[in-house]
C-alpha cells in the first residue's frame, strides 16, 4: 500500500506540474494538431483506403513520445537544477517508484494527443477511424503504454548521470520517431537502420497497434510475442542499469548542480 500511495501521489503531482509548463502544453495540444495536418497532407494521395487511421495513430503517437521525451526525460534535469534530485534519490520512498510515478503521470496526460489528433482529422478532413476488431486495438494500445513506460524509465535512469540532459532529450525525439515507424513503416529504411529499429521496443509496439486495425492474423500474434520479449529484456536492462547507477551515484555524489 505504501508503494501504491507513493506512485499515486507522485502521479497526481506530476500531472499538475507538467500541465502548467508551456512546453508541455505545446507538446500536448499544439503538436498533435499540427502533426495531424502535416501527415494527412503527406499521405492523402497514398492510395491507402484506411490511411486516415494511420494518420491519426501516427500523429497521436508522435505527440505521446514528445510529451514523454520533454517531460519524463526533462524531469531529471529540472530536479537537478532545482536542487531536489539528490533529495528524492535518498528519500525513504524508493527513487524507482518516484520516477515510475512521474512517467506514468506524463504518459496518462499524453494520451490526450490521440484524442486531439482524431478530433483534428474529423473536423478538418472528415476522417473516420475504421477498426476491424476494437478489442485487439485496445489490447495493443495498452501494450504501447507499457512499452513507452519501460523505455522512458531506462532513458530517465541513464540521464541521471548526465549534465547534458536537455541536449540529449532534444537529440532523441526525432530519431526515435523515424526509427520506430511512428509515421511510416520502418521497412522503407535501409537494412542497417532496420537492424537498429528492431531492437527498440516502440518499433514493435507501433507495429502491433497498426496491425490491430486490420483483420487479425498470425502476424499480429508474432509481433505481440516479439514485443513481450523485447519489453522484458528492456525491463531487465533497466533494473540492471539502475543498480549500477545507484552504486555510482552513492560513490561519487554527483547529483548536485555543480
Amino acid at each position: 500500500m505504501i508503494h501504491l500511495r507513493t506512485i499515486w501521489s507522485t502521479l497526481i503531482l506530476q500531472m499538475k506540474n507538467s500541465f502548467v509548463r508551456p512546453m508541455f502544453r505545446f507538446c500536448l495540444i499544439i503538436n498533435p494538431i499540427a502533426n495531424t495536418i502535416l501527415i494527412y497532407e503527406m499521405f492523402r494521395n497514398s492510395g491507402n483506403e484506411n490511411f486516415g487511421t494511420y494518420v491519426i495513430l501516427g500523429a497521436g503517437l508522435m505527440g505521446v513520445w514528445s510529451c514523454i521525451c520533454f517531460s519524463s526525460a526533462g524531469d531529471i534535469n529540472r530536479e537537478r537544477w532545482s536542487g531536489t534530485l539528490s533529495m528524492i534519490f535518498v528519500t525513504p520512498a524508493d527513487f524507482q517508484l518516484i520516477i515510475f510515478g512521474k512517467i506514468l503521470g506524463n504518459t496518462i496526460l499524453s494520451l490526450l494527443t490521440l484524442i486531439l489528433s482524431f478530433i483534428t482529422a474529423k473536423i478538418l478532413y472528415g476522417v473516420d477511424i475504421s477498426i476491424a476488431q476494437p478489442f485487439y486495438t485496445i489490447f495493443a494500445f495498452l501494450w504501447v503504454v507499457v512499452c513507452f513506460i519501460v523505455f522512458s524509465m531506462l532513458i530517465a535512469y541513464l540521464l541521471t548521470l548526465s549534465r547534458k540532459t536537455a541536449l540529449y532529450m532534444n537529440l532523441i525525439e526525432i530519431p526515435i520517431v523515424l526509427l520506430c515507424g511512428f509515421v511510416f513503416p520502418v521497412d522503407f529504411l535501409p537494412e542497417w537502420v532496420q537492424a537498429i529499429s528492431n531492437v527498440l521496443p516502440p518499433t514493435w509496439a507501433v507495429k502491433l497497434l497498426r496491425l490491430s486495425i486490420l483483420p487479425i492474423d498470425e502476424t499480429y500474434w508474432y509481433v505481440f510475442g516479439v514485443l513481450i520479449l523485447v519489453t522484458v529484456i528492456y525491463m531487465l536492462i533497466t533494473a540492471f542499469a539502475y543498480r549500477l547507477i545507484d552504486k555510482q551515484v552513492r560513490k561519487s555524489a554527483t547529483l548536485e548542480v555543480f
